[in-house]
């Protein structure tokens, strides 16, 4: 019988428990899922800790992005076959479904067929990855060839996936790091530049890349303390996306910065274009082709196995890795 992982408290990865289920019979509109990977999201950090934007119903299961073979198909579910396979896009709640499993249910709204050239693992590390920056810098319009894009966390899987959405947009990608360690792999990445915030000054280091005339867009996953740096380095109109809030601090709003540089600050949120069916095509279509065109690439930091999930999610939270943390199912 296949396993799955769930929790019935909230805290650190030691919480993590592994419950042994009958095989799932998949409803009319569910496929069921062997899985052989799993991409690890900062957001199922956020959902074991109870610090989610969505309420956690315990006990609960977690886990957006898996890849497999279908094993079965409800009746309505016409687009992927037994044998197939597949992987998951993050577009339903982690109260409904999880997929950190050995064999997992999933709506089948969220079950994309994968071309032969993307392996599991890679199918773990593109959805959240690719899907958010185009949904907000691609999809929307905003980002013209040339606009300058600050990246804070730019080493997270997020990150590096919004150097190259922006690179291949024709415009400049400004990797934001803490330290040294990772700069020339942000380069290597797509950064055109990358700024050390503990070593130099950020609004300064943004000056003198843009001429004095300031950052177009701020692609925020952060928040805290730094943001109204980030708002001091952004030209006179231009944009902020926040897609995340990592920082347990207060992020002040300095209300002179705003009137001063009249900016845009927009929320951005994966599930608005990943849970609409010709939205997410049209992204899936974006990913797959980046893929082959060779635009895009998936970076894979470290890999675990299924039985290894707790010390996954540990070195998800050290912060260290660069790019995506993949577990392997067998």
């Amino acid at each position: 019988m296949p396993r799955i992982i769930h929790f019935t408290e909230y805290g650190s990865p030691h919480v993590l428990r592994y419950q042994t289920l009958e095989t799932p019979t998949p409803a009319v509109n569910e496929v069921l899922i062997r899985v052989r990977a799993i991409g690890l999201n900062r957001a199922e950090s956020m959902w074991r800790q109870g610090s989610y934007v969505e309420p956690v119903n315990l006990p609960a299961r977690l886990g957006y992005e898996s890849a497999g073979v279908v094993t079965a198909v409800g009746a309505d579910v016409k687009h992927v076959a037994v044998g197939d396979r597949v992987s998951t896009v993050p577009s339903f709640s982690l109260n409904d479904y999880g997929m950190y499993g050995e064999e997992v249910l999933a709506p089948a709204h969220a079950v994309v067929k994968l071309p032969n050239s993307v392996s599991f693992e890679q199918a773990t590390a593109i959805w959240n990855v690719f899907i958010t920056p185009y949904g907000a810098l691609i999809e929307t319009g905003l980002l013209k060839a040339g606009d300058v894009v600050l990246v804070p966390a730019a080493s997270s899987s997020v990150g590096l996936g919004t150097l190259q959405v922006v690179r291949a947009a024709g415009g400049i990608a400004v990797a934001l790091t803490r330290t040294r360690a990772k700069r020339e792999q942000l380069l290597q990445a797509g950064a055109s530049h990358v700024i050390v915030t503990d070593e130099e000054d950020l609004v300064e280091a943004v000056n003198r890349i843009t001429e004095g005339r300031g950052a177009d867009i701020v692609f925020e996953p952060v928040g805290g303390s730094t943001f109204p740096k980030l708002l001091q380095a952004l030209r006179v109109g231009g944009t902020v996306f926040i897609y995340g809030a990592l920082s347990e601090d207060v992020t002040p709003l300095p209300l002179l910065t705003v009137i001063a540089k009249t900016p845009v600050i927009r929320g951005y949120n994966l599930f608005g274009t990943t849970t609409d069916p010709e939205r997410q095509r049209k992204a899936t279509e974006y990913v797959f082709a980046g893929l082959k065109s060779g635009a895009l690439h998936t970076v894979i930091a470290k890999t675990f196995t299924f039985d290894e999930m707790v010390e996954a999610h540990r070195e998800l939270e050290k912060n260290l890795h660069l790019g995506r943390i993949v577990v392997t199912v067998n």
